[in-house]
């Protein structure tokens, strides 16, 4: 992949990256070091992609197994508590920041399923081949997660 390529695909997507990477892992600093991992592989790759969808799903499926080495990491043993956080987002309303709170307490299975569906809107099919687990996998996933979001936010929840 040549310079130009290199430099107009890691602007259009970083962000992309970036909010996947976060929402897998939970910190900005892992999440920065996962955006520099993913597009370090890009470069390395040699960039033979069918077009811009390809490209997009290769660096998603890229940035998802980057995440799960992260996870398996032997640092990762050594975790401080939620509360200990230093950085969270800021956001308009409170129940933003509720609703980011219940979001990041659940497992990293539920939360990735929902972040690719609702914010990157992939479709389950797509989803699936993405984790590399089936359709009916991701749509229980779904199902769990909006569960157990609805149970811990209680009146807060808006089922559309």
């Amino acid at each position: 992949m040549d310079k130009a390529r290199f430099t107009a695909a890691a602007r259009r997507y970083q962000n992309m990256v970036y909010r996947t990477a976060l929402h897998a892992l939970g910190s900005p600093q892992d999440a920065d070091d996962a955006v520099q991992e993913v597009f370090l592989r890009l470069f390395r790759c040699g960039g033979a992609f069918d077009g811009e969808e390809h490209l997009r799903r290769w660096l998603l499926r890229v940035t998802v197994n980057c995440c799960r080495d992260a996870l398996k990491s032997p640092w990762r043993k050594r975790r401080v508590s939620w509360e200990e956080v230093p950085e969270i987002p800021v956001f308009d309303r409170p129940e933003q920041a509720a609703l980011y709170q219940e979001v990041m307490a659940l497992p990293e299975k539920y939360r990735t399923a929902l972040y690719l569906f609702y914010y990157e809107e992939l479709s389950v099919r797509e989803i699936g081949e993405l984790l590399g687990v089936g359709d009916s996998t991701v749509t229980t996933r779904l199902a769990r997660a909006r569960k157990r979001l609805k149970e811990q936010l209680g009146e807060d929840w808006q089922d559309e």
